[in-house]
C-alpha cells in the first residue's frame, strides 16, 4: 500500500508552541507534513527559529502556501487566523483554548459545518492516557464513583514559559486555569462523558495578573468531579494528578504521562510508563499524524472543536467565578 503524500503545514505563531511542533514536524513526522512555512508579527521569534522552516511576510500568504495550518498565536487571535484559513479552503488544527469568549467559540462551532477543523489537546495522542482507558475498559475500577483532578505550580507562568509571561499572566488571555487545567477537562470530556459546571470560585491575587486559585466542582457524564489547582502549593514546576476512584479500586495519570493503578494502597505505575520529556516526542508524532489524515478529510482521533468548546466553557465558567480578576 503506497504511503499518503506528506500535508504542507503552515504555522502561525512562533513562541513555545509554535516552535515545539515545527522541532516535531522537522525532528519527529518529517514523512507526515512538510512545514510549508512560519509566520509571526515578532521579527525576534521568527529569528529564533531561525531556518528550520520558511519565514513568510504575512498570515495570509502563509495560509495561501499550505495544506492545513496550525494556529499557535495567543488565544485572542485563534478565531480571527483559523476562519481565514477555512474560508480559504484550507484544514485548521487550532492551539487551546479555541477561543477565551465563550459566545465567540460557540458562533465558531455554530459556523464550522464541514470544515476540516482540531485543537491541539496532545492527551487525545497520550499513550498513559490510552493505558487508563484499557484498565477503564478492563473494568479495573468497577462502577465508577469519583473523579478528582488536582493541579499545583511552584510559580506562575512555570520556568520554561517566562518569555510569554505578557499575556500568560494576564486574565484576558492567560493562567493556568486555560493554559493547563483545561487539559485534565478535556480528558475527563472524553473518557466520562459531557461536563456540567456545579460550582466554583478562582482567586485573583493581584490586580492585571492571572488566577493563584481555582475551585470547582462538576459532573462529568453523571460522575462527581472536583477540582482544585494553585499557585506555590508545590516546590515542584508544575504537579497534577487526575484520579479516577471506583468500588473495585482507582486509576490515576500523574504528572502528564504516569498512568498508575492503586494495589494495595499504593499506587503502581504502568511498567512501559515514561516521564513527560520522553512521552512528548511520541504523542506528537501521533498528534501531526492525526492533523495529516485531519487535512485529508479522513477519520481521526484529535479533539474536535466540540470537544474543545465544551471545555473552554467550563474553563470560562471557573473564571468568571473569581470576583477580583478585573476583567
Amino acid at each position: 500500500m503506497a504511503q499518503a503524500a506528506r500535508i504542507r503545514l503552515g504555522i502561525i505563531g512562533a513562541g513555545i508552541m509554535g516552535e515545539r511542533m515545527l522541532r516535531a514536524a522537522v525532528d519527529q513526522a518529517p514523512d507526515v507534513v512538510e512545514v510549508s512555512g512560519i509566520w509571526d508579527p515578532s521579527g525576534g521569534a521568527l529569528a529564533r527559529i531561525g531556518g528550520l522552516a520558511p519565514h513568510v511576510g504575512s498570515a495570509a500568504a502563509l495560509i495561501d502556501g499550505a495544506e492545513c495550518v496550525y494556529v499557535a498565536s495567543p488565544p485572542a487571535s485563534h478565531l480571527e487566523h483559523a476562519r481565514a484559513a477555512l474560508a480559504a479552503g484550507r484544514a485548521v488544527f487550532c492551539e487551546k483554548p479555541l477561543a477565551v469568549d465563550v459566545a465567540a467559540g460557540q458562533a465558531f462551532v455554530a459556523e464550522l459545518g464541514d470544515g476540516r477543523a482540531a485543537v491541539n489537546f496532545p492527551m487525545a495522542s497520550s499513550l498513559a492516557v490510552a493505558t487508563l482507558r484499557g484498565w477503564l475498559d478492563g473494568g479495573a475500577v468497577g462502577t465508577r464513583l469519583r473523579l478528582e483532578i488536582e493541579t499545583s505550580f511552584a510559580a506562575w507562568p512555570r520556568g520554561w514559559q517566562r518569555d510569554a509571561a505578557g499575556w500568560l499572566d494576564r486574565p484576558a488571555q492567560g493562567g493556568f486555569t486555560r493554559e493547563v487545567v483545561s487539559h485534565f477537562l478535556f480528558l475527563t470530556r472524553r473518557l466520562c462523558g459531557a461536563m456540567v459546571l456545579e460550582q466554583a470560585h478562582a482567586s485573583f491575587h493581584t490586580a492585571g495578573a492571572s488566577e493563584r486559585a481555582i475551585a470547582a466542582r462538576l459532573s462529568a457524564g453523571g460522575l462527581p468531579v472536583s477540582l482544585v489547582g494553585g499557585v506555590g502549593t508545590t516546590l515542584k514546576d508544575d504537579h497534577n494528578t487526575w484520579t479516577l476512584w471506583g468500588d473495585k479500586g482507582a486509576v490515576r495519570l500523574r504528572d502528564w504521562s504516569v498512568a498508575e493503578q492503586l494495589v494495595d494502597g499504593a499506587w503502581v505505575p504502568d511498567p512501559a510508563a515514561m516521564p513527560n520529556d520522553r512521552m512528548r516526542p511520541l504523542v506528537l508524532r501521533r498528534q501531526l499524524e492525526g492533523v495529516a489524515k485531519m487535512a485529508r478529510g479522513e477519520a481521526h482521533h484529535l479533539a474536535t472543536v466540540q470537544e474543545a468548546f465544551e471545555v473552554q466553557r467550563v474553563v470560562e465558567g471557573i473564571l468568571r467565578a473569581g470576583g477580583e480578576s478585573g476583567q
